[in-house]
Order: C-alpha cells, then structure tokens, then sequence
C-alpha cells in the first residue's frame, strides 16, 4: 500500500535546499573578508610608484591582491577618472565593512616575469603566495557523481510507477509495497447501497458480507462460515465497480481498493512482493475487505507450455494470490472482492471453492431494473413536468448502467445546447439516436442516385420487418447520415432470455431486406449491405456450429467458452466443409424469402422509399398508414421473472442498423 501524502507535509528535499543554502552561505562567508574591485596593472604601478600600497601578494601567480597605504589613500583622493573613481566609490562604502580592510584585486597579470620586473623597478615588494578554493575543489568532484545520483532516482521512479510517496528517492524501496487505496477510520467511498439502482440479487449476498463483518456471531454461533471470496461477473458498464464502491461506504472495517494491473512490473518478483504486501496489511487490520477491479489482468488461466504464450512474471503473481486467498497459511478475516467482464479466461484453481466461493452474475438491466436507475440519475435534472420514465426505460433495451448514465448526461447537454431550461422528452429521443446512430451529419454530400439507393435500402429493411412475425418492431428510420452510416433504421427488440430458431431467421431475412430492396428497384447491388452482411453471417455460423439449430449437422456445438481453441478446430474439414455450405444456403435461403415478401409488396416499398426520400425520416406511425397495424404487436409485459444467461446474445445484437452504401 502506498502511504497516502498529507499535502504540504515535510519533504525530503526541503533538506537538500537546506543544505545547498548552507553551503552557499558558507563559500561567501568565507570568502567575502572585503570587497574586491577589479583593477588595471598601470593603476598598481601608479600606486607603487606613490608609495600607496601595501601588502601586494602575487595569489596562483596569476592574479594580485593589494591593500592601500594612507598615503594611498590620498593619492586616490587627489586624482581623477579610470580605475580611481572605481577606488572612490569603494572607500566610500567601508564603513559597510565593519573595520575589515578593502583588498582591490588585479585578475589578470599576464606575463609573470615581466609583471615581476615592472613591480621590482618600482621598488615595489611583494610576496608570492598559493590559495586553494576547497569548496570548488570539492564540488567540482561530487556535482557530477551527485548529478548521476538524481537522474538515476528519476529513472527509477519513473520506473516503478513514479508519483507518490514522500521521501523522494525512496520509492525504489517500495516498489515491492501494495499499491492499493484504504478506506478506514471514518473514510469512505460517499457510495452506499442506496445508490445501487436495480441488482436486487447481487445486492442481496453482497449485504450479507458486509452484515457478516459487522456482526460475526449472528453467524459463527450456528456453525456458519462466511464465503472467503466474491467474484463479481458481467459485462462492461453493469455496475460491478459501483457495487464494490458501495461495500466501501458501508462496510465499517477496512477496505483495500486495486486494479489487477496494480501488480503487474517490469521487475521480477514485484507482482508477488505487492501481493504479499497487501495481504499482510490486510491481516494487520483484519477483519478487512480487499477488492480487485479487473482481475483478468493477472489471473488468467496459466498455459501448460511454459515457452510459449505464457508470462512467468504474471504466472508467479497469480500462484502468490492462490497461496495468500487459501494456502499452507491462515487467512481468517480477509474476503476477497474482484470483479470482471471476462470469467471465461480465468484459472480454474482461482474460481474453485476456498478461494472465491461465490461467483454474483451482474447482468444487463432489465425493464423495471432500467426504471431504477433511470430515477437515479434524473435526479440531478432539471426535467419537464410528468416525463414519462417508463417510456424512457422502454426505449433503451440493451443498455446497461453506464450507458443509462451516458444517456441522462447526453440528454442535459442537448437540452442546453438548444438553450432550454429543463430537459424535455424529445431530448432523451435525441440522445438515444446521437449515441446509437452517431452524429447527425447533414451537410454531408450524397448524389440523388446515391439518396435514392439509401431510401429504397432503407425501406426494405423496414417493409420486411414489418412484414415478419418475429422481426423487431420499428421505431424509426432515416437517410440522414449519421457516424459513419448513410442511413438507419432503430428497432426496439423485445427482451428475451431465449431465442429460436424462428426468430434469428426472421432477424436474418430483415437484416437481408436492404440489398433485395436494391436488387428489385435498381437491377443491382451496392456495398451498403456491409454490416448486413456481417451480423447474418455470424448469426448463421453461430446457429449452424454454436446452437445446434441445423438438422444436417445435428445436436453438436463447437463453441469454445474457454478461448482455448484459438489455432486449432474441434471438427474435421469434412465438417468444416458442411457447416460452409449450411451457413451459405441458410443465408441464400433469407436473402430469396425477403426478394419474394418485397415483390408481393412491391407497390408498398416504393410508395415508402418516396415518402422517405421527402421527409427524410419516418416513424411507425407513417408505416401503420401504408401497410396498416402489425397483427403481431403486442404490450410489453414487466414481469420479474429471474433471468438466465443469453448467450444468443453474444451473435444477436439487440438492435439492426444498416450501414453506409459506401461501406
């Protein structure tokens, strides 16, 4: 753990700027006996020859020190201009002196012989002299090794992470030192339970840690033991960090915050030492809690082949964490949190029993889940009377936490940019298409041939999944561009846990419904499909060698949850070859059903595609009156019902967009 800084506290340098201050005092105490005027040879030798000097000393036989007689003294006082003004104004201030004498200074004497000579003909004495600056003698030895010194401190700094920590050079030695965040003695995250929208069922046995640590007996008098370890699990944006967050504002014990890339160096053997570190902080104040955030980083599963694909220095910071969670050692009082998007990747002895023996799934946000954390985060905003909150939260299915946040935050700024004083219902619209469509680019320049193509791709799309039973429900379509689209149709998909085989079929055939809408009205086909195409394809691969939703290759999936199959293929090439030619006439199959449901509604599509190249876009509304109200729409029901993995989630996104006719 780095010591946290008291800002404005002692530093370590203020004793080297003490010290350098010393020394400076002392080389000008020193050598500050009197002031020193530099002088020519001629005005020494006028002195000399008027008796008015005294004491000349010849110093390093370079340059001459010398003092003035009283006879000197006069002599100044009598003559004008030159090196005698500069004597003038030197006599003038000794009273500055304080008794010491004034020695003026000749720097440079040339010639040693001749400067000799011409003093002696003056009948001038002199002595001979040799002075030693040992402050400069001595500087100029340590300023180099000392310079060496602090630019070796800055490499290593910058090294181990540089930052904090007092004592400057210090943290070299403790590089080894955990480098987590503490929450004890009265601080806190400000987080607590009751800033947790939704998550009803991770809160659930979250809680129950946090009431173990602060009332242990309730438990142990029954025998119970308290789990040593929760792993936090769900995709991004879910609100993994922010339940760890609120363990810190409510747990009354401490709790020791890092990231898993916190342990990872350059150096062999820091990512142990920083393990250790932390778990023997921990013990000292247990009972405590120690959170990792991102564990994937360091607590992927270790490769058999110890030469390739592996990471020893990684490997031996995951063996010191399974020795430290539950080794030879004791560990009592410690638990465990981490967190990650990414379990599939990670060891298996990390996830067993005694190490983290709960594993709490935070799922995507269901509808009434949506609705709590929608409440969340209007608060902060000022909003118009009676916005509908259970539209909003039906309007974004598929959206997580974060994304929810991102969408409050995008809708406020919205709302100012159009200089309105509370954020409207429309702007949460505008938000949802600016996040999941991009940047409206109007100005973007399009021919009427390519505009055309794009309404009528458009409207295929939207005619076949008007058109399908099971093809998510139109919400709007446009042709302006937006991101890197040249149109786009938004869908709202119902919210399953389970998808058939009808299902994805239909999904195919709407996402195919674009380039057959081109096909029937041009003759020809564009790359505006691209996207299309891609999703198809990987929605019909998933349900051929995934799902196990092909008759001809039966009730079989190659699917690899563990990742560990990345250069080699659990099936033959005979089979290979099967599910190619599977997956193609799957595809071909949806592509010749939308081409027929678009010919039989042929006049439909076009009155559609013009409609749209007029306004450019349109709304269900504007459907129900060209093909009338889809027999198949139903309400939407909120039932609470526990949810189930999706894994057709991973292949079927939740909502279709077409692409740009120039992909």
């Amino acid at each position: 753990m780095a010591k946290e800084t008291k800002k404005g506290g002692f530093s370590v340098y203020w004793i080297y700027a003490i010290l350098g201050v010393a020394l400076i005092a002392f080389q000008l105490y020193v050598s500050g006996d009197s002031h020193v005027s530099l002088l020519s040879k001629d005005t020494l030798f006028d002195l000399v020859e008027a008796k008015g000097t005294k004491k000349i000393e010849i110093v390093n036989q370079t340059s001459v020190d010398f003092r003035l007689s009283k006879v000197g003294v006069d002599f100044v006082k009598k003559s004008r201009g030159g090196d005698y003004e500069t004597i003038k104004k030197a006599l003038k201030k000794e009273s500055s002196v304080k008794g010491k004498e004034i020695i003026f200074q000749i720097e440079n004497i040339g010639d040693l012989g001749n400067f000799q000579d011409d003093l002696e003909e003056r009948e001038g004495k002199y002595i001979m002299i040799t002075r030693i600056n040992y402050f400069s003698q001595i500087l100029s030895y340590i300023l180099p090794f000392g310079i060496i010194i602090l630019i070796w401190i800055f490499v290593m700094r910058r090294m181990s992470g540089g930052g904090g920590g007092g004592g400057g050079g210090s943290q070299i030695f403790n590089i080894g030192k955990s480098r987590a965040q503490v929450y004890d003695k009265g601080k806190s995250t400000n987080t607590t339970f009751k800033d947790v929208a939704g998550l009803a069922e991770a809160k659930i046995e979250i809680v129950e840690i946090v009431e173990f640590l602060k009332n242990p007996k309730k438990y142990t008098d029954i025998g119970a033991k308290i789990p040593k370890g929760a792993l936090l699990v769900g995709p991004p944006g879910t609100g993994k960090t922010l339940l760890a967050k609120a363990v810190a504002g409510e747990a009354k014990v401490p709790f020791f915050s890092l990231s898993g890339s916190d342990f990872v160096e350059m150096f062999v053997g820091v990512g142990a030492s920083r393990v250790r570190d932390l778990f023997k902080q921990a013990k000292e104040k247990a009972p405590s809690i120690i959170f990792i955030d991102e564990i994937d980083a360091i607590g992927r599963a270790r490769g058999k082949n110890n030469g390739f694909n592996s990471n020893d220095e990684r490997e031996n910071t995951l063996n010191q964490l399974l020795t430290e969670m539950d080794g030879f050692g004791t560990n009592s009082g410690v638990i465990i949190l981490a967190a990650t998007n990414r379990a599939d990747v990670l060891d298996s002895a990390l996830m067993r029993a005694g190490r983290f023996d709960r594993q709490i799934y935070v799922d995507m946000p269901d509808l009434n889940e949506r609705k709590e954390i929608f409440e969340v985060h209007l608060k902060p905003l000022k909003l118009e009377p009676n916005l509908d909150v259970d539209f909003l939260s039906k309007q974004t299915p598929g959206f997580s936490g974060a994304d929810i946040a991102n969408l409050c935050n995008e809708a406020a700024l919205i709302a100012a940019r159009n200089g309105k004083k509370k954020v409207e219902k429309q702007d949460f619209l505008d938000a949802v298409d600016r996040i999941i469509g991009g940047l409206e680019k109007k100005n973007k320049i399009i021919t009427v041939e390519e505009k055309k193509a794009i309404a009528f791709h458009e409207a295929g799309h939207a005619t076949i999944s008007w058109l399908l039973e099971f093809a998510h429900p139109l919400v709007k379509v446009t042709i302006v561009p937006r991101g890197q689209s040249l149109g786009a149709a938004w869908y709202l998909p119902d919210e399953r846990s389970i998808t058939t085989t009808e299902q994805l079929l239909d999904q195919m055939c709407s996402a195919l419904g674009g380039r057959a809408a081109e096909e029937i009205t041009f003759g020809k086909i564009s790359t505006g499909a691209l996207s299309d195409l891609e999703k198809v394809t990987k929605q019909a691969y998933a349900m051929v060698s995934i799902y196990g939703l092909n008759k001809r290759l039966g009730n079989v999936s190659f699917y690899d949850s563990q990742g560990r199959d990345a250069f080699t293929k659990p099936y033959s090439e005979d089979t290979s070859r099967i599910i190619d030619e599977e997956v193609s006439k799957l595809i071909e199959q949806q592509y010749q059903r939308a081409l027929d449901t678009l010919k039989a509604n042929e006049d439909k599509l076009i009155l559609l595609a013009e409609k749209l190249l007029k306004t450019e876009v349109i709304f269900k509304e504007d459907l129900e009156l060209i093909f009338g109200k889809r027999v198949w729409d139903k309400e939407l029901e909120a039932e609470i019902v526990p949810k189930p993995k999706k894994r057709a989630k991973k292949v079927v996104p939740p909502s279709d967009e077409t692409e740009s006719t120039n992909a």
